[in-house]
């Protein structure tokens, strides 16, 4: 964990992520070019966002599940309250992202998750108004930050493609509601 003047940025690590990263990707590599994946966000000529549901790659569903339980503790909220939704960022050689925040609607945290990194395959630079915090990725490592925070991932300089993760945490449906109305 890192505290800034303007917010926190917390890493962590997952169990078994060599295995569950190995399971990613092998589900990335066959779902990936399917007709039903949803790709969104082409830029550079890339899609920065590739949809594939736990459905068709059974690890995601352990990373969600992971990251619901980082969430709740940094939120200090409880896990039933919190929903994750995630997408895959494949960033060749020459590829970076360009500067975003994740803010758009009801996210209350956002994150990313390393599947595959190579030595300079990009670092996360998060930050605005001169406070800037840089991550270098490590395969099987979350960061977690603001979702108003504006980040960007530096240009691959590796010979490898980066495999990511890109999260968003939000509050699931009012529990409350169901419970009054049945």
């Amino acid at each position: 964990m890192h505290d800034l003047k303007n917010f926190t940025l917390y890493t962590a690590t997952v169990d078994d992520a060599n295995s569950i990263n190995q399971q990613l990707i092998e589900g990335l590599n066959a779902h990936i070019d399917a007709e039903s994946t949803r790709k969104s966000h082409h830029f550079a000529g890339r899609y920065e966002n590739i949809y594939i549901g736990s459905d068709k790659i059974p690890a995601l569903s352990h990373i969600l599940e992971s990251v619901k339980v980082f969430a709740a503790d940094i939120l200090n909220r409880p896990i039933k309250e919190l929903k994750a939704g995630l997408w895959f960022n494949v960033m060749n050689p020459g590829d970076k992202t360009t500067l975003h925040r994740h803010d758009d609607d009801d996210e209350l945290l956002s994150a990313v998750y390393y599947v595959k990194v190579a030595e300079n395959s990009g670092t996360l630079h998060i930050g605005e108004k001169g406070i800037l915090a840089q991550v270098t990725p490590k395969a099987g490592m979350f960061a977690f930050f603001p979702p108003h925070m504006p980040h960007e991932v530096t240009e691959n300089l590796s010979d490898q493609c980066r495999i990511s993760l890109g999260i968003n945490i939000g509050p699931a449906e009012d529990v409350s509601l169901k419970t009054t109305t049945q």
